[in-house]
């Protein structure tokens, strides 16, 4: 946003008191919970109060309760940053997803089980495979099973909890693609890195790279799930055909890294959203990124 040629007004929230936001923000409000009682009465007031233009969801709580409640942010006279009601639906169980997918898109799809026992799953998947979350994000709770004794300690909450998938790919061949889809959930525009996760499951290096067949790709998931705005894919490639891991409908973690090679997902839906302009492909510019932990300092006396 402090990129645009524009003067604008950037107002932040956090539920940290103790939060680097401030350096970063011209206006600063304390947020409560947003699983909290009062939250959504407390979200309107401090958009009427600032007169906010775009609200825009940064964590997967606020975009799924957003969605939820949508009409009355929307009746505030704010735009909201959320991409269309059903996908965010979907994408908030990962079962329901894989139903979806299999059906638009088989090809893209990773064999997912709710059911089976060690031996079954073994024999359909090979060792090892996985047991992951149906609700959750940045790969937290994924359990690796390599023998008959992980699997029982967690076998009972297949099915509720969680779902069985094979390995596929190698983490050398993990992308983080992501494209800027208009009204009519055509491609406007996209970008590719080649990353690596950190033990947190967020990209700690990416590289800007070309993906054979990704904008198809993309192209055709967007369609099929009606994708509006910034929307994020992780696959992975396996036997030369691009799996999906998952879509973020939203802009993701790593939307820092993507600004600096020149893809702008923030100033592109202020002009989506607020002007009504439909983003074009940028220029992006060859590289890799580092992520690493910064100091920021307040001295005593700062204006918080």
């Amino acid at each position: 946003m402090r990129a645009s040629d524009e003067p604008l007004q950037l107002v932040a929230t956090t539920i940290y008191p103790d939060s680097v936001a401030p350096a970063f923000c011209d206006v600063f409000e304390l947020a409560p919970p947003t699983s909290g009682e009062g939250y959504l009465n407390w979200l309107c007031a401090t958009i009427r109060k600032h007169r906010v233009n775009l609200v825009v969801p940064s964590i997967e709580c606020d975009m799924y309760a957003w969605n939820d409640d949508r009409s009355a942010i929307e009746a505030t006279g704010a735009e909201v940053l959320l991409n269309s009601p059903g996908l965010i639906g979907l994408c908030r169980d990962k079962w329901q997803f894989y139903a979806e997918l299999l059906r638009c898109s088989p090809e893209s799809a990773i064999p997912t089980r709710l059911d089976g026992t060690f031996e079954s799953l073994a024999e359909e998947y090979s060792l090892p495979f996985l047991l992951k979350p149906r609700r959750g994000f940045a790969s937290k709770g994924i359990v690796m099973v390599e023998d008959e004794s992980t699997f029982q300690e967690w076998s009972a909450d297949l099915g509720g909890i969680l779902m069985a998938q094979p390995v596929v790919g190698t983490a050398e061949a993990e992308y983080t693609v992501s494209g800027f889809f208009d009204q009519s959930n055509a491609l406007c525009c996209h970008m590719t890195l080649r990353r690596t996760l950190s033990s947190e499951g967020f990209t700690q290096n990416a590289e800007v790279c070309d993906l054979k067949g990704v904008e198809e790709t993309i192209g055709r998931l967007g369609r099929a799930f009606k994708a509006v705005g910034p929307t994020n894919f992780q696959f992975r490639e396996h036997c030369g055909t691009l799996k999906l891991l998952e879509i973020n409908p939203r802009i993701s973690a790593a939307t820092s890294i993507r600004t600096a090679f020149g893809y702008n997902e923030s100033l592109m839906s202020v002009a989506f959203f607020l002007d009504r302009r439909h983003p074009v492909q940028p220029r992006i510019r060859r590289g890799t990124a580092v992520r690493y932990t910064e100091d920021y300092v307040f001295f005593a006396g700062d204006n918080l």
